[in-house]
């Protein structure tokens, strides 16, 4: 039986949505592939000892065949053929809105990182251009597989089927950096015409520096939510007049499904919007606030409109499960390992 080994450590340099592809990976690829032994790694943060020493130390030990590194961070040295999951490369796009030594860290440490991989995995096919251009990664190692959805979403739990709010709101869920472009959301929001008696919410504390409270007006307000847990994040989405995703770029955009499957329309950024889900979404071109304040109303107007992008995106997001995600993973795993 061939031994692979998961990268299972959850760090704090992590996203939320790549500690739960993590999460997921490593708990269903044994149920969807248990024609392999799995040793998960979950010892260890970023940056540190336990990364560059202890963690190849283990993955030497173990005697794994493979090892995936379920995100980016991996040691210098790994003692076993290997697969990185690249969710995206926005810092490399971006370098602007980073602090410099995160671009060396990728073209240092990623880069050889994704060399040294028998397969690169991301999430959607727009990250594959990317990849090459800024890590020099041969397209042919590369295989793209989507994220997953938890089915929980599609079913209201009780008494969370929609959020009780007494407004109508459209919903941001995402972190606040500047390639998320929140500015252009405020701004469309804000010169929404007052006939629109709908607020804004934003995931996240209110680190907006009084920017929240300049875009309100009389009859309007936006809302900056805290940390919502899960089961709170799924009544927002159920009670959203829409999901609003204004960044610049995205590797997969997971909020995006996990909206969908609450049953929310999606607004978002011709640019950001990964090419699996775009047929459901309604999309504006970056940094064009006038056109999304466009897009925005319209959702509010025209009904049909709102039942058709709410009927393709829960369709479409039932395609896309964490099952599916392992099952093609494991056929990575097969490839490599054959």
């Amino acid at each position: 039986m061939k031994r692979v080994g998961l990268d299972g450590r959850l760090s704090r340099q992590m996203s939320v949505g790549m500690k739960l592809y993590a999460r997921e990976m490593c708990a269903r690829l044994p149920q969807v592939a248990p024609e392999f032994a799995y040793t998960i790694f979950s010892r260890g943060g970023n940056f540190d000892w336990g990364e560059q020493v202890a963690l190849p130390l283990a993955i030497a030990k173990t005697h794994v065949d493979l090892v995936h590194f379920l995100s980016h961070y991996a040691p210098l040295v790994v003692p076993a053929r290997s697969i990185v999951t690249l969710h995206d490369v926005i810092h490399l796009c971006f370098p602007q809105h980073f602090k410099r030594k995160v671009a060396w860290y990728y073209r240092f440490v990623v880069r050889r990182a994704c060399a040294r991989a028998a397969r690169v995995i991301t999430a959607d096919e727009r990250t594959v251009d990317d990849i090459e251009r800024f890590l020099a990664v041969d397209r042919a190692k590369i295989r793209v597989i989507a994220l997953g959805v938890d089915p929980e979403l599609f079913a209201p739990a009780p008494g969370a089927a929609v959020h009780a709010a007494e407004r109508p709101y459209f919903l941001y869920v995402g972190n606040h950096r500047e390639h998320k472009d929140l500015a252009t959301l405020l701004e469309a929001w804000h010169s929404l015409p007052e006939r629109y008696d709908v607020d804004l919410y934003l995931s996240g504390q209110d680190d907006f520096a009084g920017a929240l409270q300049r875009a309100s007006t009389s009859r309007r307000h936006a809302r900056a939510l805290g940390e919502p847990s899960v089961r709170e994040l799924a009544a927002y989405y159920r009670g959203a007049r829409a999901l609003v995703h204004p960044a610049l770029r995205e590797g997969f955009g997971l909020t995006l499904l996990e909206a969908m499957a609450a049953g929310a329309p999606v607004v978002v950024c011709a640019d950001a919007v990964p090419s699996v889900l775009k047929e459901a979404t309604l999309t504006f071109a970056a940094k064009d606030a006038r056109a999304l304040a466009e897009r925005l109303a319209a959702v509010l107007d025209d009904q049909g409109l709102r039942a058709r992008l709410v009927n393709d995106g829960q369709m479409l997001a039932r395609r896309f499960t964490w099952d599916r995600c392992a099952r093609a993973t494991a056929d990575v795993y097969r490839e490599v390992l054959a």
